[in-house]
């Protein structure tokens, strides 16, 4: 586990690009105004990030970082946005416990109008782009909720993505059985959904 959590913080660091999106938004910048193509994009692969002749209008030069990964080979901002805004529906799945992940502070970020910021959380105080503004899986399924791994994985993510936990090693099975992990069902649910038997897969 401490091997895992020192792998998530050195991506984490690496993913990390020094901008204040805070900055932005106090000077009341929509975010339409620098992601422009957002509201068209049809692909998770488009690249949204800002044109550099968008950051030139205000600023005399600009270094754009490179486009942050993605797990998800599928996705529509367009269709999304079209939605409105989706934050009271991700609070209510918080507040009636059906969002399948401890919440953390996601929902006291779900007070907003602003539908971007219903999924990509807490910019309004944050001087640099984390993985912390990425929406998370839990967000997903709260619509997205027929879960039949790993036949339901492949509607959003590459049939050969890398999507076991770092936890799942060879030995994972026997050690999880055996109960060296400590493991119990509420630590499965995002990826196995609430209404799994352990012998539906074993």
């Amino acid at each position: 586990m401490k091997r895992l959590a020192i792998v998530l913080l050195a991506w984490s660091a690496a993913q990390a690009a020094p901008f204040s999106h805070k900055l932005h938004l106090e000077l009341e910048l929509q975010c339409a105004t620098c992601h422009t193509a957002a509201a068209a994009s049809t692909k998770a692969s488009d690249n949204l990030l800002p044109a550099k002749a968008v950051c030139l209008q205000c600023h005399e030069d600009a270094q754009i970082p490179p486009r942050p990964a993605t797990r998800v080979a599928t996705f529509s901002h367009a269709q999304h946005l079209r939605m409105g805004n989706l934050a009271p529906v991700l609070a209510a799945a918080i507040d009636k416990k059906n969002y399948l992940q401890p919440p953390g502070d996601i929902r006291r970020h779900l007070n907003t109008m602003d539908a971007c910021q219903a999924c990509h959380r807490g910019l309004a105080e944050s001087e640099q782009v984390t993985p912390a503004a990425m929406p998370q899986m839990a967000d997903c399924l709260v619509c997205h909720n027929e879960i039949d791994n790993p036949f339901s994985c492949e509607k959003c993510h590459a049939k050969d993505a890398p999507l076991k936990p770092a936890s799942h090693l060879p030995s994972f099975l026997s050690d999880h059985t055996s109960g060296k992990l400590n493991l119990d069902k509420a630590s499965c649910v995002v990826c196995h959904g609430r209404n799994f038997r352990c012998l539906g897969c074993h």
